[in-house]
């Protein structure tokens, strides 16, 4: 069985980029590509595929404006963000819309496959240096502590499993690098996001982070 992967980029070297990179590993297949959101929607419904690969900047319909459209039409298709580096404003507001993943269009085939993976488990991944700009930027905002004083504090434990998240750790290696079951993450994730009020760890990242819960 192969999964079937959109690819979404109003930049033909991309895609066909993408394309290439996608076609050596056998477990995937590219089933469709748009070069704006209208066409993407449609394709999503057509195509039903597994994994989108999104740019956020494009013409006519962003990608941001896309995710929400999907997420209106209560399509859970996980996306993953194509990013460059003047875009991190864009990158935030795409965490808060559930992002599975971010990638740099450079990256390299080994974080492709691995960020596809994690969003085929239903996971978020960050990659390090995507996480780095995002505490960087949520930094320079100034956040009063009173505005978020009814915001339920997050045990150590729980703050431990979310700064592990930011690293682009999965469960299964939180859970062996904190030496408690796998389950148990988990379980602490459902909490803190019922703390937070989130539904997902990109959202949980993004609100720790404009909170001050979290620190780089």
């Amino acid at each position: 069985m192969k999964f079937k992967i959109l690819i979404v980029d109003d930049h033909w070297v991309v895609r066909e980029g993408l394309k290439l990179v996608l076609e050596t590993n056998d477990s995937y297949e590219v089933v469709g590509e748009a070069g704006e959101g209208e066409t993407a929607i449609t394709l999503i419904e057509e195509l039903q595929p597994d994994v989108i690969l999104m740019d956020l900047y494009m013409p006519q319909m962003s990608g941001l404006e896309t995710m929400k459209a999907l997420k209106e039409m209560q399509n859970e298709t996980p996306v993953i963000i194509l990013t460059t580096y003047n875009e991190d404003d864009l990158m935030i507001q795409g965490l808060s819309l559930g992002a599975k993943g971010y990638l740099l269009k450079d990256t390299s085939r080994e974080n492709l496959f691995r960020t596809i993976e994690s969003a085929l488990r239903g996971e978020t991944l960050l990659q390090p240096e995507i996480t780095a700009r995002v505490f960087a930027k949520t930094s320079e905002k100034e956040v009063k502590s009173e505005q978020y004083a009814d915001t339920p504090i997050l045990t150590e434990k729980e703050r431990n499993i979310l700064q592990s998240v930011t690293q682009g750790l999965r469960s299964k290696e939180i859970a062996l690098d904190m030496g408690i079951s796998e389950r148990t993450v988990k379980s602490h994730l459902t909490n803190i996001y019922n703390k937070l009020g989130v539904d997902s760890r990109s959202e949980a990242v993004v609100v720790s982070l404009e909170r001050g819960i979290l620190h780089l």
